[in-house]
């Protein structure tokens, strides 16, 4: 969430900054009802003045002698009952620009930070760097999910037939496989100092509302008909909502945390896109990196966050490359946002497995999560940063393709096999 006071005092700013998003953001309407509820509660403050210099002209009267139910003492309290009146009905006016200022104000996307490049769209990403150009094969693959079914781990029709499309079953040795990433990416991010936390994963509308998923992104989730609650389309959302609403002594910043999840997404609007395979499921899993710094570590924090993801997929030798999100591409609550983006020899193309966003304090403030200097009367909020460590159904992807053999088996990578216990699939 944007801060209010930005807004008002630097609209000009604001604005300029949103307008780098494309999208047709404004933020003139929340300006005008700002000014508007300034000015009640001017209006509000004047009445209430009025009312207790009645109060007390009252008082005064009535001690140098006036009538109590004299006609001047009577004129002062009709004054005092009509004030009282006009600031009843000032309450739910003000409530309802209030709630209209929250509701605008909730749908702005964060500002693009400074340094993040300006385009137009996904065209005009840059790109950082490159790595592992010496592990792509050599020889022609099949798609992932072709060696997968012939090698009988992975069956999307019986996936289809439990749930619908977009979920798959996986078996055998695709299972352990799954697992073997699970573990395998915990542990090296605990190695990297995250602490592991095992979240719920169904949260509340105050939740997604906190990390940014709600109200925008509605669509995208599964909302369970008869409670409020959601099942998380990543671990983002409870791992960030533990602290909400808390003030964090600075002592105890940074924190980082890890989480393995399944995450669930609708992809509502992806109709016809990734149909097959595990680029683009309903259910998938995925171990989540999640910071919560102090505003002035947070730039070197997102670029130690990018290269942990970046560790995991080094350790695996798969070839990727790192991608600097243009604004027009930026995700809503991103400031600042690396993607990285893995080999597919199949399809010879790079494929997002992991996003890392650096937040600023854009949620802390939707989810009022804060800090304080010992010592210190006031808080500040924190910034938050997260990112994909990394996606697991995608990385499988990548080993599937990129480890294929000629012979059509598929080589475990090194760093797996004492996990799985074999060194071919």
């Amino acid at each position: 969430m944007l801060d209010l006071k930005l807004i008002r005092e630097n609209p000009d700013l604001v604005q300029e900054k949103l307008n780098r998003r494309g999208g047709g953001y404004d933020v003139s309407a929340i300006a005008a009802l700002d000014q508007q509820r300034r000015d009640l509660e001017a209006a509000r403050s004047r009445l209430q003045a009025r009312s207790n210099e009645i109060g007390k002209l009252v008082g005064q009267k009535i001690k140098a002698g006036s009538d109590p139910n004299g006609e001047e003492i009577q004129a002062l309290r009709d004054e005092g009952t009509q004030i009282k009146t006009e600031l009843a009905d000032l309450e739910p006016t003000e409530k309802e620009i209030d709630a209209q200022i929250k509701d605008l104000v909730l749908a702005l996307p964060n500002l693009p930070s400074d340094s993040t490049p300006i385009g137009k769209d996904e065209t005009e990403n840059v790109e950082v760097r490159r790595w592992g150009d010496e592990h792509k094969p050599t020889i022609k693959v099949l798609p992932h999910y072709e060696i997968a079914e012939q090698l009988g781990i992975l069956n999307s029709e019986r996936g289809t037939k439990v749930a619908q499309t977009r979920f798959v079953v996986l078996m055998g040795a695709g299972a352990a496989l799954e697992r073997a990433l699970i573990q395998f990416m915990l542990d090296q991010q605990i190695a990297a100092g995250y602490l592991e936390v095992l979240p719920p994963l169904l949260v509340n509308s105050r939740s997604l509302s906190a990390t940014g998923q709600l109200p925008k992104f509605a669509e995208e989730s599964f909302k369970c008909a008869d409670d409020d609650l959601w099942l998380i389309p990543t671990a983002e959302v409870p791992v960030t909502n533990l602290y909400r609403d808390e003030i964090i002594p600075a002592d105890q910043l940074p924190i980082h945390h890890c989480a393995y999840t399944p995450c669930f997404r609708r992809e509502a609007g992806s109709y016809g896109r990734d149909t097959r395979g595990l680029i683009r499921l309903h259910q998938f899993n995925k171990v989540e990196l999640v910071k919560l710094v102090a505003p002035d570590t947070s730039e070197q924090e997102h670029e130690a966050l990018v290269q942990n993801a970046e560790a995991i997929l080094q350790a695996l030798k798969l070839p990727y490359r790192t991608i600097e999100l243009c604004t027009g591409d930026l995700g809503f609550g991103a400031a600042k946002c690396y993607d990285l983006e893995v080999w597919l020899p199949a399809s010879e193309a790079y494929r997002e497995i992991s996003s890392c966003s650096n937040f600023m304090d854009f949620q802390a403030r939707r989810g009022n999560i804060r800090f304080k200097e010992a010592g210190q009367k006031g808080t500040q909020f924190v910034h938050t940063l997260n990112g994909s460590g990394l996606a697991i159904g995608r990385t499988m992807a990548a080993v599937l393709e990129n480890y294929q053999q000629a012979d059509g088996t598929v080589r475990v990578p090194e760093v797996l096999r004492s996990y799985l216990g074999r060194d071919l699939l």
